[in-house]
């Protein structure tokens, strides 16, 4: 009779690509991964993977056997989860990444009312934090861009946010609303180009953005300071003559409290959409709604 430990060792194999993956994953040494997936494979008469030097591929009847197994595995796995956690009576700590910003303003003043809901945060920029979803080194993450399809990850929309740019509230911008005002943007661009630019990076992520969208070409400007905190480069930008690029939720906090104000929303909306990332296989869906609403309820409120 086939051992069920196989087809979780199938089934690993078969999602993470390599022995080495899949070993980590199941805490289990390689030699005996390799064992395990030899007995299957004899079991059912047929090799279910073509060993290449650095990857393991599924032949066709690989693949029809994952197809066939894996809700089944998932399942139990499910149930042998919820019931470790029942009779344990212990509500798991879900490792959370976001960015600083976000959850500064909008979610750490409300962590304290969430008794069902334990957390440990960390902070990134999208592409790290997707990393390490992937790798299985955090849970559940707000994720500014999708990744690529055969990450694995599920991606659901939280929010769309709007860019702008953000002046000094006491900065003169008469001569450059004249200008928007004549439809001479060529002026205004000039206008934008002579100020002083805060920047998240070097690569101005942020102002290329806005740029394309209602200039169609890549900003030429003077960086005055490379600030890798969006919260710090409001502060520059309410303290100084100095420009920036923000956006509805970054600096929704700044421009209530009158620390900066809107210079200009352009004449094209430039948007971008942030996510709820996951793996559904790595975290169980009533956690992942328990994350979902403390985000969309503490954000919505502010």
């Amino acid at each position: 009779m086939v051992n069920l430990e196989w087809y979780r060792t199938f089934k690993a194999i078969y999602q993470y690509g390599t022995l080495t993956r899949a070993s980590q994953e199941l805490m289990m040494s390689q030699p005996n991964l390799s064992i395990q997936l030899a007995s299957l494979e004899s079991y059912i008469g047929q090799p279910l993977f073509v060993r290449l030097p650095r990857k393991m591929m599924p032949t066709e009847y690989g693949k029809q056997l994952y197809t066939q197994i894996v809700e089944s595995i998932d399942n139990l796995e499910r149930v042998e989860a919820e019931f470790k956690r029942a009779v344990l009576n212990k509500t798991p700590c879900i490792r959370f990444g976001t960015p600083s910003e976000l959850f500064k303003n909008y979610l750490a003043g409300h962590i304290g009312n969430q008794d069902d809901l334990h957390l440990t945060v960390e902070y990134g920029l999208a592409g790290d934090l997707t990393n390490k979803l992937i790798s299985n080194d955090l849970d559940i993450a707000i994720i500014t861009r999708q990744g690529k399809p055969d990450d694995n990850l599920t991606y659901e929309l939280l929010f769309t946010e709007s860019f702008f740019i953000v002046c000094n509230t006491n900065t003169d911008i008469s001569d450059f609303d004249e200008y928007l005002n004549s439809g001479k943007l060529n002026d205004a661009e000039k206008w934008l180009k002579s100020k002083k630019w805060y920047a998240y990076d070097n690569n101005l992520p942020l102002i290329r953005r806005f740029w394309r969208e209602n200039f169609k070409k890549r900003p030429l400007l003077r960086l005055h300071a490379v600030i890798p905190d969006n919260d710090a480069i409001l502060k520059a930008v309410g303290n100084s003559d100095g420009l920036s690029v923000s956006s509805d939720l970054i600096a929704g906090k700044a421009l209530k409290q009158g620390l900066v104000k809107v210079l200009w929303h352009g004449n094209v909306t430039a948007t971008n959409t942030i996510y709820l990332a996951y793996n559904k296989n790595k975290i169980q869906p009533q956690y992942v709604e328990k994350v979902k609403n403390f985000i969309i309820s503490n954000v919505m409120s502010e």
